[in-house]
Parts: C-alpha cells; sequence; structure tokens
C-alpha cells in the first residue's frame, strides 16, 4: 500500500467552482440536502461505501425528507446550522424532481433557481466543493427541459452540474436487466442509486472508480423511511428499522457493466 496520504475535496479558495481533491489525512466529510431521491437506497452512504472500497475514506451526512425541496432548506436554516456544527468538505445538493421545470407552477423554478444559489453560496463561504445532482425524466423532451434547466441553474450558482437524465435514459438501453427503479417505477432503484454514486465519484475524483464488490452497512431506506429534515449521518439507525433493511452489497459485475456503459456513451 501506497503511503501517500488519501485525497480530500479541493479548497474552494484555490476555486469555487472546482470539486477536484487535494491530499489530507483524515477522511472527506460531505453533506448531501434533498429528499427521497436522495435518500431511497440511502445514495450518502452508497457514495461513501465506494469511495471508502476504493481508497478514498468518505464519510457522509445528509439533510432529506420526502417532497422536501432545496428552498425549505434555505428557510428552515437546517444547512446553515449543520456548517455551524460540522466542517464539510463537500455539498451535494438534489432538488425534488420537476421543480426547476415548473412542475409546481412558474414560483417553483425562481425559488429553486434561489435557493440553489444560496446554499452554494453558503458552502463555498464554508470551504466546501458544491456540486448540483440531476433529477430525471422518462419522456425525451421534458428530460432535454430539465437538463438545460438544472445545467442552467448550477452555471448562475457557479458551481459543476451532474446531468442523470438522459445518462440514465442510455444506460437503460445498455444495460436493461439491470434495477433501475424502485417498485413504485418511480423512486430510483438500487442501480441507479449505484449509476448516481459512481458520477459523483468521477466528478469528484476525476476518474472513475476501480473497485470490486462492496458492502454498504447502513440502513437502505424505502420510500417509509420516517426521515424527517433532522441532520443525520448516512449510517445512523432508521427511524423505522422494521421497513429498512440494514445493509446492501453491489458485486463487481454491476460496478464494471455501469462503467463500461458510462465509458460507451462517453467514449472516454
Amino acid at each position: 500500500m501506497r503511503k501517500s496520504l488519501p485525497l480530500i475535496f479541493s479548497a474552494l479558495s484555490l476555486c469555487v467552482s472546482c470539486s477536484g481533491l487535494q491530499r489530507q489525512q483524515h477522511s472527506t466529510r460531505t453533506l448531501f440536502v434533498g429528499n427521497s431521491l436522495t435518500y431511497v437506497g440511502n445514495l450518502p452512504a452508497v457514495f461513501s461505501a465506494l469511495s471508502s472500497s476504493d481508497g478514498h475514506p468518505v464519510t457522509s451526512d445528509m439533510i432529506v425528507k420526502g417532497g422536501a425541496t432545496l428552498s425549505q432548506r434555505v428557510a428552515d436554516g437546517a444547512v446553515a446550522r449543520a456548517f455551524a456544527e460540522h466542517k464539510y468538505s463537500a455539498l451535494i445538493l438534489q432538488e425534488r424532481g420537476g421543480d426547476l421545470i415548473c412542475s409546481f407552477g412558474p414560483k417553483s423554478c425562481t425559488e429553486s433557481q434561489q435557493a440553489i444559489q444560496t446554499l452554494s453560496s453558503m458552502g463555498h463561504e464554508n470551504g466546501a466543493s458544491v456540486v448540483l445532482l440531476g433529477t430525471y425524466q422518462s419522456d425525451p423532451d421534458v428530460s432535454r427541459q430539465l437538463i438545460e434547466n438544472e445545467s442552467a441553474a448550477a452555471a448562475a450558482a457557479g458551481i459543476p452540474y451532474v446531468e442523470v437524465s438522459e445518462t440514465l435514459q442510455g444506460m437503460r438501453k445498455f444495460a436493461p436487466g439491470l434495477e433501475w427503479f424502485y417498485r413504485d417505477d418511480m423512486h430510483p432503484g438500487r442501480d441507479l442509486i449505484l449509476l448516481d454514486a459512481i458520477l459523483l465519484y468521477k466528478q469528484f475524483f476525476r476518474v472513475y472508480p476501480s473497485t470490486s464488490s462492496f458492502t454498504v452497512k447502513a440502513p437502505i431506506y424505502t420510500t417509509q423511511s420516517g426521515l424527517t429534515e433532522a441532520l443525520r449521518a448516512a449510517d445512523t439507525p432508521p427511524p423505522n428499522p422494521k421497513q429498512t433493511p440494514p445493509d446492501i452489497s453491489y458485486t463487481r459485475n454491476t460496478v464494471l457493466e455501469i462503467v463500461a456503459g458510462l465509458r460507451n456513451r462517453v467514449g472516454s
């Protein structure tokens, strides 16, 4: 094993829109802010386990609630309190699906854009890299509009955008046998959560993971999570233990299949 220190997210004093990495002795701490698209399948825990298994120790906290919007997290001060309590290297934002295409009315678009800018500034002021993780739509035309609006919102806030919707459509064709959706056909399935984690890994570490199989030892939340907007670590015992699997394992073949699909899609 090499003696070089683990990588950590770059200090934004160097570049507020960058999300590269520097070497640091201790594990990286990330904060996810979102909704059921973020917690069904426990993306924060999957990202931590994937990164840690591939040599980049990461721990994750989350502020998530079903149907929550980023503007609600600005209004209640939850993210500000989290930064007052902890030092985070990265802030990952994920909006409620549809807000940035005005699915809930024109006001939802404006409020979402403003919230992304406010939370991004808050992250930067606290020395964290900030990323907007995209959502997804099945209809091709709506998907393209979603990506355009999400990308524009991220650009206005001066942060990177991790696109999901078009990538997911391509991956469903490349690997139709994977579990892309939860049983309600709306929320992310186990392999869409893994795809999100790999996309975030690529964004932060600049390469695709080379890990083999790995196990996520954390609550694997369903739609019946019982989660509130309270700050919690990704591996904290769940509110509804009888309805929440305690772990999940991903095989090497699944990781490699998703990475192969991404390489095939982007030609890199």
